[in-house]
């Protein structure tokens, strides 16, 4: 299960998350849902770099700039 899918559901009290195609959910759902993918995405994303530069300046000894 996506984590979007995870997250969604206590907040909406609904089982699935709308997608941008599914005309009988409103805007606002869409747009929540979207934000909290996105907030989700950015979350790893800056795991993953940071994780990525610990790792050079463990190898190099200098932080990669």
């Amino acid at each position: 299960m996506s984590p979007v899918k995870l997250l969604y559901k206590p907040v909406a009290g609904e089982d699935d998350a709308p997608d941008a195609h599914d005309e009988e959910r409103a805007w606002r759902e869409i747009l929540a849902a979207a934000a909290l993918q996105g907030a989700i995405f950015a979350v790893v994303r800056a795991a993953v770099e940071r994780g990525g530069a610990v790792g050079v300046r463990r190898l190099t000894g200098s932080w990669p700039g």
